[in-house]
C-alpha cells in the first residue's frame, strides 16, 4: 500500500518583516518621526493663520515646499543611487531637525514670515533627499520574499502616524495657546529617528554603484521607468486617482454647506481615509499576498473612482463617513501593491532614482490635486467636481488596464521575487 505524502502550504506569517531587527528599528524610528512631522502640519497652519488670518498664508505653506521637492528629488535619487543611503537619510534628518528648532525659535521670537517660509523651503529641500534615501534603505532590512510584508507594515506606520500626528498636534496647541512646543517636540522625535537610524546594520552596496555622469544617471533613471510598465503603470494609476478622485480639499465646503455640520463634523470626517487605510493595513497583514496583484491593483482603484463619485451624491453625513472610510481602505490596498511593486522590480542601483520619481509624481498630484479640486468646483461646483474626478479615475484604470496588459496579468506578489 503506498504511502502518500502531503505537502502543508506554510502559514502565513503576518509579522514576517518584523522579524527582522533592521526593519523594526527602521519602521519605529520612521513612525516617531512621522507623528512628529504631522504634528507640526497642524502647527505651523495654526501659527501663520493666528498671526495673519489670511487663507493664502496656509496655501502658501504646501507652495513652498512641494516647489523644492519638483526640482530636488531627482537630484536625491541620483544621491541615493551614488552615494551611502543611510548617511544620505542621516544627514537629510538633522537637516530636519535643525529646521525644527529654528521653527521653535521663529515662534517664541514672534519671527519674520518670511524666514518661517524660509524653513519651510529648506524642509522642503531636505525632504527630496530624505525620502528618495530612505525609501531604498527599506529593502535593504528584509530578504525580497518579505517585500510584501515590509510595505504593509510601512504603510501601517504611515496611517498610524496620520491619525496620532494631528491629534497630538493639536491637544498640545490647545494646552500650551503655542506652537513651539511642537516645534521641539518634532525635533526630539528626528533625533530618536536618527538614533535608530545609526544602530542600522546596513551597510553602504557600493558594489552595485555605476560610475555614470550625473546627468547619464538620471536619463537612465526614466528609460527604466518607460521601459518598466507594470511600475509605470502602479504609479499612473496612484497618481490619478489622487490627482482626480481626492476630495480632501473640499471636505470644508461639504461639512459645511451639503452635510450642515460643524467643525467637531469636519474634524471627524478629516479621519475617515486615514481609519480605513489603517483598518485595511492592519486586515492586509493578516493575509497572505494577493493571489492576482494587477487585478486587485486596478478593481481598488476603480472602486476608489466608484466611492467617490458617491460621495459626491451624498447627503447624508454618516453615509459620506463611511464612503470616507471605504475610500481609504482601497487607497491603501493601491499603495501597498505600488510599494511592492517598486521594490520588486526595481534593481537596488537604481532605488533612488525610481523612489524620487514616484516622490515627485505622487507628491505633486497631492499638491495639484488640490488646485484641480479647487478650480473645478469653483467653476461647476463642489459636487460636480467630486463626480466628474471619480468618473475620470474610472478612465485612468479603464487606460491602464487596456494599455499596459503585464500590471493586468501580474500574479502573486511573493513568486516574482
Amino acid at each position: 500500500m503506498s504511502e502518500q505524502i502531503e505537502t502543508a502550504t506554510p502559514a502565513h506569517d503576518p509579522y514576517a518583516a518584523l522579524r527582522f531587527r533592521d526593519f523594526r528599528l527602521l519602521i519605529s524610528g520612521r513612525l516617531i518621526a512621522q507623528i512628529g512631522e504631522m504634528t507640526v502640519s497642524v502647527a505651523i497652519g495654526w501659527e501663520l493663520y493666528e498671526r495673519t488670518g489670511d487663507a493664502f498664508a496656509l496655501g502658501l505653506v504646501g507652495l513652498v515646499q512641494v516647489i523644492p521637492v519638483i526640482l530636488l528629488s531627482l537630484p536625491g535619487g541620483y544621491v541615493a543611487d551614488r552615494y551611502d543611503r543611510k548617511l544620505a537619510t542621516l544627514i537629510s534628518q538633522i537637516v530636519l531637525v535643525l529646521c525644527s528648532l529654528a521653527l521653535a525659535g521663529l515662534s517664541l521670537t514672534n519671527g519674520s514670515l518670511l524666514l518661517i517660509y524660509l524653513t519651510l523651503a529648506i524642509i522642503g529641500a531636505a525632504r527630496a533627499f530624505n525620502n528618495p534615501a530612505e525609501g531604498a534603505l527599506t529593502p535593504q532590512t528584509v530578504p525580497p520574499e518579505h517585500y510584501f510584508s515590509a510595505a504593509t507594515w510601512s504603510s501601517t506606520v504611515w496611517q498610524l502616524s496620520a491619525i496620532l500626528g494631528p491629534a497630538v498636534g493639536g491637544l498640545i496647541i490647545g494646552i500650551a495657546n503655542s506652537a513651539a512646543p511642537v516645534y521641539l517636540l518634532n525635533a526630539l522625535a528626528g533625533m530618536v529617528f536618527i538614533g535608530t537610524l545609526i544602530a542600522l546594520k546596513v551597510k553602504y552596496k557600493g558594489d552595485v554603484v555605476v560610475n555614470e555622469p550625473p546627468v547619464q544617471a538620471l536619463k537612465q533613471g526614466w528609460r527604466f521607468l518607460r521601459d518598466s510598465p507594470v511600475i509605470l503603470g502602479a504609479i499612473t494609476l496612484d497618481m490619478f486617482a489622487v490627482l482626480l478622485g481626492g476630495v480632501t480639499f473640499l471636505l470644508p465646503v461639504f461639512a459645511k454647506d451639503i452635510l450642515h455640520v460643524d467643525a467637531l463634523g469636519l474634524g471627524i470626517l478629516r479621519t475617515g481615509q486615514s481609519i480605513g487605510a489603517l483598518m485595511m493595513a492592519f486586515a492586509i497583514t493578516r493575509r497572505p499576498p494577493f493571489e492576482h496583484a494587477g487585478k486587485t491593483l486596478l478593481w481598488a482603484v476603480a472602486g476608489f473612482g466608484i466611492a467617490t463619485i458617491a460621495f459626491g451624491f451624498s447627503t447624508s453625513f454618516w453615509l459620506s463617513m463611511a464612503l470616507l472610510i471605504l475610500m481609504g481602505a482601497l487607497d491603501n490596498i493601491s499603495v501597498v501593491v505600488r510599494h511592492s511593486l517598486l521594490m520588486i522590480f526595481t534593481p537596488d542601483e537604481m532605488r533612488g532614482r525610481v523612489n524620487s520619481v514616484n516622490t515627485i509624481f505622487i507628491g505633486a498630484s497631492n499638491e495639484l490635486g488640490g488646485f484641480e479640486s479647487g478650480a473645478l468646483a469653483a467653476a461647476i461646483g463642489p459636487v460636480a467636481a467630486v463626480i466628474l474626478g471619480g468618473f475620470g479615475t474610472l478612465a485612468v484604470v479603464g487606460l491602464v488596464a487596456q494599455y499596459i496588459p503585464k500590471l493586468r496579468q501580474l500574479g502573486r506578489l511573493a513568486e516574482l521575487t
